[in-house]
């Protein structure tokens, strides 16, 4: 059996990011109070694409925040003893917005969860939607995404990279099989 599989190549994933885009658009009907917060590391990339998309479609450039939820982490003991923490950067008020949260997969909800704790920390919005590139299936909590690129089953033996060129050099998603269950 192959260790690595592709689901999605570079036009599929540009494809899903502008159909995203739209679905954004639509459903908000325009970009009046609209914002992007993307959650650290690729889903900030993907934020970017998707600011990129709607700008070109309406002339008008979103407001785009960073959102790092390392310390918002229900496993945070698990993940390391010095963990990683990456910027968080949020350089306009939320209060009161509909802000669409990106990220690269969702899996079991937490790192979404998290993701909702750290913006209510900061502010009261109007609205949070949620916009994944891979919905893998397997929640443990009640979360689920407004905008999905592609719904992948998945086993539990299988994990999924999604690869941009700012950090992989590639742009693609793949599954790789591991030897146990994660």
């Amino acid at each position: 059996m192959e260790k690595f599989k592709e689901i999605m190549d570079a036009n599929q994933m540009r494809r899903a990011l502008v159909r995203i885009s739209h679905e954004i658009l639509e459903k908000n009907k325009g970009v009046e109070s609209l914002c992007l917060v993307g959650i650290q590391r690729r889903g900030v990339t993907l934020a970017k694409r998707i600011q990129e998309n709607i700008e070109k479609i309406e002339g008008v450039k979103l407001p785009l925040g960073i959102l790092d939820i390392t310390f918002y982490r229900d496993d945070l003991s698990l993940l390391s003893e010095h963990p990683t923490v990456n910027s968080t950067r949020i350089d306009f008020d939320i209060n009161n917005k509909k802000i669409v949260l990106v990220d690269d997969v969702l899996f079991t909800g937490r790192t979404v969860r998290a993701a909702i704790e750290a913006l209510m920390d900061m502010g009261r919005p109007k609205m949070i939607q949620l916009a994944v590139l891979i919905d893998r299936g397997h929640r443990e909590l009640p979360i689920r995404a407004d905008y999905v690129g592609k719904n992948v089953p998945t086993s539990r033996k299988e994990i999924v990279h999604v690869l941009v060129d700012e950090f992989d050099n590639d742009n693609r998603v793949i599954i790789e099989q591991l030897d146990r269950e994660i």
